[in-house]
């Protein structure tokens, strides 16, 4: 299943969803545009790696040095990182269809740090489960996973609409949020426990979902009818 839009309206334009969707496009072109060698010294340097986040210090051997970086630096910058264009499309999608209503819900600042502190809760909960692993980490789906656990608080009853394989058929259906993105979350705990994660981080996209639809269940942030929406 793959959401192409929401029937959920905006007050606001959402500067710092777009913001984010443009820096983490020009990021990936930049990383492109290094060559195959480049890419990969790119990513080992301002990934983030579990074993050396955990140990405090950088692990490369000493003919890499050119590669060292500070592991609580690649907290931040690995969650602008993208291994490829579908990895990138595929989040850039999510950011932009629920990433915009729940800029909406807590205004530009808030939206921002709240963005941040998911893509670190995603990492942090990635390295505990992983604590000796040495293969980078990139993406922005932890950060993004945040926002959907938001979503689904705080929206559970809005329409997304979404394109749905019956067997050789495609059909674009509208489902309700809290179906989709509890659909989602149950794969990405389903994937976890397989022994072929196919390199995909899953328990980041489960912390950060976790963080953010704790966060707004927390503060009580969850969901209101608000009567523009149903009156428009």
């Amino acid at each position: 299943m793959i959401p192409i839009r929401d029937d959920n309206p905006i007050r606001i334009t959402p500067y710092f969803t777009i913001a984010l969707i443009v820096i983490n496009c020009l990021v990936f072109i930049y990383e492109f545009a290094l060559g195959a060698q480049g890419f990969r010294d790119f990513t080992f340097k301002y990934g983030l790696i579990p074993a050396e986040l955990m140990q405090g210090q950088d692990l490369m051997p000493s003919e890499y040095s050119h590669l060292s970086t500070s592991p609580y630096l690649n907290l931040f910058t690995s969650m602008f990182m993208h291994g490829g264009i579908i990895h990138l499309g595929g989040n850039m999608l999510y950011l932009w269809i629920f990433g915009n209503n729940i800029e909406d819900v807590l205004g530009h600042f808030k939206f921002v740090m709240f963005y941040i502190l998911s893509g670190l809760a995603a990492a942090l909960a990635f390295t505990f489960v992983n604590p000796n692993s040495e293969i980078p980490l990139v993406g922005a789906s932890g950060a993004i996973a945040g926002i959907l656990g938001a979503y689904m608080v705080r929206f559970p009853h809005a329409r997304v609409y979404t394109l749905v394989w019956i067997f050789i058929f495609i059909r674009v259906v509208a489902l309700p949020a809290v179906f989709l993105l509890g659909f989602w979350f149950l794969l990405q705990i389903i994937n976890s426990s397989s022994t072929l994660s196919g390199g995909v981080a899953w328990f980041a996209h489960i912390g950060g979902f976790v963080f953010g639809a704790g966060i707004f269940w927390i503060f009580g942030l969850r969901y209101q009818r608000r009567r523009w929406y149903y009156e428009r």
